[in-house]
């Protein structure tokens, strides 16, 4: 069974309205690891002001926040698909496809 990891790796702020630091976009890892096999998927989040509701001043942000956010931003469907693509990445591992040879056709002489 693949256990999935978030990790929130960069935060972009802007000043909006009265706050200074509001958090407009979010770098994020996500890694999968089933056994001995590992993959992983980084991508960004954006943000906007009404989708982080309500304000949450930047010194009392907690990593499991913006991944919350996060996920919201991608609901449950993006959530599962970007985690159904790490499963492949792993399931490819696992099973490696074969690779098609490109063999000389039959009538064709050298």
């Amino acid at each position: 069974m693949t256990t999935y990891t978030w990790n929130v790796t960069a935060l972009y702020t802007e000043a909006v309205a009265t706050e200074s630091d509001y958090v407009v976009i979010a770098n994020y890892t996500v890694v999968g690891i089933d056994d001995t096999y590992s993959a992983e998927l980084s991508n960004i989040a954006r943000f906007s002001t009404a989708s982080v509701s309500p304000f949450i001043p930047y010194a009392e942000l907690t990593e499991a926040i913006v991944i919350d956010w996060i996920q919201q931003e991608l609901g449950p469907d993006g959530v599962s698909n970007l985690e159904a693509c790490i499963q492949g990445q792993i399931d490819s591992q696992i099973n490696p496809p074969t690779v098609p040879v490109n063999t000389p056709l039959p009538w064709a002489t050298v």
